[in-house]
């Protein structure tokens, strides 16, 4: 295992990060080293501490604009990187290759996070922001404890795939050839590659905002991962398994708004307004006309995703 060796956080004109942030480093209970950073709002308060779960891929700085609409609103603000991206530790000689040995392992994480909210910031209410992968990160840790948050916003969750033709068929091969020993090897086609080409990518219309992730890795190319692994894809091919089961929804009582587009060609849509269905107090929001990155979209989407995040908090 190897650590990220960028002990800051990295902004850039094109992307600046809110002033004020300070970063800090956590063991999770099986000693996997996590790069974390948190804001307190600079003026009004409202009461909140919001968690930033980001999806597969990301890191801290990808959400810098984020985090400012977040203290606007007077939150405050931990954002964090799961193990084996970003500024967090890696798990293979090889940093660029995206894995977890199970995806379970994730929710380390977030018990380390919840921690130290819980260590700075005990009494205030309890938000949950998480996108694509985090988003079913944090479903499966609510299905075993809907008291970790007391409201949690969504954007299109990895309840399913739609990047995969057929995900049964794929998720098999995966649990095939991690049966064989290639749990460590790229996908089949996959590569240390970490950006797509603007031109029809599948995150964000905006062509701004798709291209601060390669700014940052000019900086810091230390923060960047690549191609999922054969490992990574089965365990997270069981995880999203287990999220489609109704009775996983129905076991969670936490409010929770579902944000995603119709079109989304990265993760499921369809399995994502299901869930919502199944859950007891569940909300979900089509996006039309979004790509997959929500937050990172056109202003008139995101527009709409902030005035019904805001209506949503405002109902708790």
């Amino acid at each position: 295992m190897q650590l990220s060796i960028r002990p800051n956080l990295v902004s850039i004109p094109d992307n600046p990060l809110p002033d004020g942030g300070r970063i800090e480093w956590l063991k999770t209970k099986d000693g996997i080293t996590l790069r974390t950073a948190y804001w307190r709002p600079p003026s009004i308060e409202n009461g909140k501490i919001i968690v930033v779960m980001q999806g597969r891929t990301e890191f801290i700085e990808r959400y810098a604009e984020t985090t400012g609409e977040l203290l606007k609103r007077g939150f405050h603000v931990i954002v964090f990187d799961w193990r084996g991206q970003g500024g967090s530790e890696r798990l293979l000689p090889n940093p660029r290759k995206g894995h977890v040995e199970r995806f379970d392992d994730y929710k380390a994480d977030l018990q380390a996070v919840i921690a130290l909210m819980m260590d700075r910031f005990n009494g205030l209410e309890r938000v949950a922001l998480a996108h694509s992968m985090g988003g079913a990160v944090l479903l499966g840790a609510l299905a075993h404890d809907d008291a970790l948050f007391e409201r949690c916003v969504l954007s299109a969750p990895m309840i399913g795939l739609s990047m995969v033709r057929r995900p049964k068929l794929a998720h098999i091969a995966a649990r095939l050839l991690v049966g064989f020993g290639l749990a460590h090897s790229y996908v089949p086609g996959g590569t240390d590659g970490a950006t797509f080409p603007y031109e029809d990518n599948p995150l964000t219309q905006d062509q701004h905002r798709h291209g601060i992730a390669g700014k940052v890795f000019k900086i810091a190319p230390d923060l960047a991962i690549g191609s999922p692994t054969i490992g990574w894809t089965a365990t997270s091919f069981n995880a999203m398994a287990e999220l489609q089961k109704p009775s996983t929804a129905e076991r969670i009582k936490t409010p929770i708004l579902i944000a995603a587009g119709p079109e989304d060609r990265i993760t499921s849509t369809v399995h994502a307004q299901a869930f919502a269905k199944n859950l007891p107090n569940g909300q979900f929001l089509a996006m039309e006309g979004a790509e997959h990155e929500v937050l990172l979209e056109i202003e008139p989407i995101r527009q709409a995703f902030w005035k019904a995040f805001d209506q949503f908090i405002a109902e708790g």
